[in-house]
Order: C-alpha cells, then sequence, then structure tokens
C-alpha cells in the first residue's frame, strides 16, 4: 500500500520545500469528504501507480486508508518530473464521475493499405458507483479498414454504468496516410 504524509503547510514555500526531498504533492478529494492535501515519495508514487492491477488503488495517509482513482496530474514539460496529482477517493455506493482509460488491442487491417492509426481519446468519462467502476475500456481494431472509427456509441458498458462523453465523438480510427 501507497504511504503518504498530511500537508500541515500548503504554502509555496513549503511545497517547494517537499519537492527537493523528492515528494510529489498531490490533493485528494471526493463527494461530502473534506480535502486531504498530501504529499507522497515520487519514486513510490510511481511504482505503485504501475504495478497497480486495478483503476482505484489503496493509499494510506495519516491514519486514514482510502481507495484513490487517479483524476489527474501535472508534469514538468521540460524535465518530464510530476509536480502535482489529483486522487478521487473511489467512495462505495456514492454516484461520481471518472476517468477511464481506453486501450486498443489488435493491428488493424488499413495499415496494409497505408492507413495510420489514430487514437483521439485516450480516456472516457464515466458516470458510476465506485463497485461498478471498469479497469479499462478494451476496444478490438483489427477488423477497421482505411476510413473506418469506433464512436462512443459503439462502447458496451454495463447498465449501472453511463458514458459522459458525446455518442458522435470518435476514439479511434484509421485515416489514409499522406
Amino acid at each position: 500500500m501507497l504511504e503518504g504524509i498530511v500537508r500541515e503547510s500548503i504554502t509555496k514555500q513549503a511545497t517547494k520545500e517537499l519537492r527537493r526531498n523528492g515528494y510529489l504533492i498531490a490533493n485528494i478529494y471526493g463527494k461530502g469528504v473534506e480535502n486531504i492535501n498530501a504529499a507522497f515519495k515520487e519514486n513510490e508514487f510511481i511504482k505503485a501507480v504501475r504495478n497497480k492491477t486495478t483503476l482505484a488503488f489503496p493509499v494510506k495517509v495519516g491514519d486514514q486508508e482510502l481507495k484513490v482513482v487517479i483524476q489527474e496530474y501535472q508534469k514538468d514539460p521540460v524535465k518530464n518530473k510530476f509536480l502535482h496529482v489529483d486522487l478521487r477517493i473511489a467512495l462505495p455506493g456514492v454516484l461520481s464521475k471518472y476517468l477511464v482509460p481506453v486501450r486498443t488491442v489488435g493491428i488493424p487491417k488499413g495499415l496494409k493499405d497505408k492507413g495510420v492509426l489514430a487514437q483521439s481519446k485516450k480516456r472516457l468519462s464515466v458516470k458510476c458507483k465506485a463497485e461498478d467502476l471498469p479497469d479499462s475500456f478494451t476496444l478490438d481494431v483489427s477488423d477497421l479498414g482505411v476510413g473506418d472509427t469506433i464512436l462512443v456509441r459503439d462502447i458496451k458498458v454495463g447498465e449501472n454504468i453511463k458514458l459522459m462523453d458525446e455518442d458522435r465523438i470518435a476514439i479511434v480510427g484509421v485515416i489514409k496516410a499522406k
């Protein structure tokens, strides 16, 4: 389990000091829960995120154990280091919005016809309870020819999950190479 500390001070000076000491600044929030200003060792956070098996993963901050989902993160464009991460608490039984990653499998048949696979949406917005939260959406792109796309409306989800993106938006498609 990933362990972090609660930040007592949220001033700019305290934040810089934590970053110098190898910490990643985090905000943990949820519906009806008071926000928690936290910090995690950056290397431990990256290892925990890489090795997680589900979208929601456990963290311990202070004396609280929480199940959280990465909502958003910020990276330094030059150094490619994490600066800040927002974690949403996955509260059981509470309807919330989450961002679920989209993964593709297979090799599109349109690549043989000088096509290029273009993925326009890396994550889809869903509204569901924490216990119904999918780990990812896996799309089989092996039948896509040049000009074919998979739209949001083509994704099959459980009855307790609602897709929040417009149903006409393309997620992945094969376009003609120039």
